[in-house]
C-alpha cells in the first residue's frame, strides 16, 4: 500500500504512462489505416521497393512496435504493483524501467536504417517518446525528498 503523497502521485503518473503507452502502441495502426506516414517514409527511403515490399516493411514495424508496447504495458503494471505494495526495491526498479523505456523510445526516434534516414518517421518516433515523460515524472516523485510537516 502506498503511504506517502509522493508515492500516490507517482502511481498516478505511472497510470498516465500506461495509458500513453497504450495510445503510442495504437497510433501506428491508426497511421496504417489513415495517413500512411510510415509507408510513405519507407517509400521515400527506398523508392525502388515494390508496394508489397513496403507493406511487408510496415507490417514488420507494426510487429516490432506492438511487442515493444506490450512489454511497456507489462513494465508499467509491474512497477505500479511494486510501488503500491511498498516493495523496498520499487524505486530502483522504476528507475531501471524508465531507463529501458527511454532507451527504447530513443532507439525508435534516432536509429537510422540503410537508406540513411531514421527507420521511423519523426512523428511516430516522438509518439513513442511521450510515455517517457510520465516515467520521468514518476521517477522524480519517487526519489524526491519528503517534506516533514
Amino acid at each position: 500500500m502506498t503511504k506517502t503523497r509522493r508515492e500516490r502521485m507517482a502511481v498516478g503518473a505511472m497510470f498516465t504512462g500506461l495509458g500513453l503507452t497504450v495510445i503510442a502502441t495504437i497510433v501506428p495502426y491508426l497511421d496504417r489505416a489513415t495517413t500512411h506516414l510510415l509507408a510513405d517514409h519507407i517509400r521515400a527511403g527506398y523508392p525502388t521497393y515494390a508496394p508489397t515490399r513496403i507493406d511487408s516493411a510496415v507490417t514488420t514495424y507494426l510487429v516490432l512496435l506492438s511487442v515493444t508496447g506490450a512489454l511497456g504495458v507489462l513494465a508499467w503494471l509491474w512497477t505500479i504493483w511494486a510501488v503500491r505494495a511498498g516493495k523496498w526495491w520499487a524505486r530502483p526498479a522504476a528507475t531501471v524501467m524508465f531507463v529501458l523505456g527511454a532507451s527504447a523510445g530513443l532507439t525508435g526516434l534516432l536509429t537510422k536504417d540503410t537508406s540513411g534516414d531514421t527507420g521511423l518517421p519523426l512523428t511516430l518516433g516522438w509518439v513513442g517518446m511521450v510515455p517517457c515523460l510520465a516515467g520521468l515524472l514518476a521517477v522524480a516523485l519517487l526519489w524526491g525528498r519528503q517534506r516533514r510537516v
